[in-house]
C-alpha cells in the first residue's frame, strides 16, 4: 500500500480541523485540543513503542464525543524507521461534574515506514512478519476500550485511556509462535494514552 508522509497526515489534520475552529466561535467548550504521550505494547514483536501526538474533539451534545487523532513513534525497531498512527471515531459516556468516563471506538492506519538499517531476513517463504514489514507497508488499525477525562479548570483538563488496539497484519507470513498465517490476521496490542488539553 503507498505510505502515507508525516508531512501529508499533519496538512490533512490542518485542513479537517479549520472549519471545525470557525464554528468554535459561536460554541464555546464543545471543542477540545489536547497534547498526549501513548504507549502500545506490541503482541507480535514483544516490544514496547512509546510516542507523542495530538488530539482534536468536538462533543456535539449529550454523551457522545467525536475525535480525531495523529501519533509519531520516533524510535527505530529492527524492521522499521518511525511510525504514524492516526485514529478516527467516538466517545461515549456522560459526564459527571468535573469527571467523564468513556468507552472509545476508533478506527484508522498505522503507517510503518522502512527500515533505516538492514538487518538479517531468512529467504524463506513465507517470510517472517518483521521482514514482510521492513520494506514499509500501511497498516489498518482499531482502538477498542475507555478512559476518564477530568476537569483541572473550566476550560482545562487531563485524560488517561487504556484499550485493544487490533493491527491488521498481510498474510502470509511467519509469526513470533512460528506458526504461519496463510491470510491477513489481526495482532491485538494493549495501549495506554496520557495527556492534558483544554476546551475552546
Amino acid at each position: 500500500m503507498t505510505m502515507y508522509r508525516p508531512t501529508t497526515i499533519l496538512a490533512l489534520a490542518g485542513l479537517l480541523a479549520w472549519p471545525a475552529a470557525a464554528v468554535a466561535q459561536s460554541s464555546p467548550g464543545r471543542f477540545e485540543l489536547g497534547v498526549q504521550v501513548t504507549s502500545a505494547a506490541l503482541s507480535e514483536f514483544d516490544e514496547t513503542d512509546v510516542g507523542f501526538g495530538a488530539r482534536f474533539a468536538w462533543n456535539p451534545a449529550g454523551i457522545i464525543g467525536i475525535e480525531a487523532e495523529i501519533n509519531a513513534y520516533p524510535e527505530d525497531l529492527i524492521f522499521s524507521g518511525n511510525r504514524v498512527e492516526g485514529l478516527f471515531g467516538i466517545t461515549v459516556g456522560p459526564r459527571f461534574d468535573r469527571v467523564r468516563p468513556f468507552a472509545k471506538l476508533r478506527s484508522g492506519f498505522l503507517s510503518v515506514s522502512e527500515a533505516r538499517r538492514p538487518f538479517a531476513c531468512v529467504l524463506i517463504y513465507p517470510p517472517p512478519l518483521s521482514c514482510e514489514l521492513a520494506s514499509g507497508q500501511t497498516l489498518t488499525v482499531f482502538d477498542l476500550g475507555g478512559g476518564v477525562e477530568v476537569s483541572t479548570t473550566q476550560r482545562t483538563f487531563v485524560r488517561v485511556e487504556a484499550g485493544d488496539r487490533l493491527v491488521k497484519y498481510p498474510g502470509p507470513v511467519i509469526v513470533r509462535s512460528g506458526m504461519v498465517q496463510d491470510d491477513s490476521f489481526f495482532g491485538h496490542d494493549f495501549r495506554f494514552a496520557g495527556g492534558a488539553g483544554f476546551r475552546f
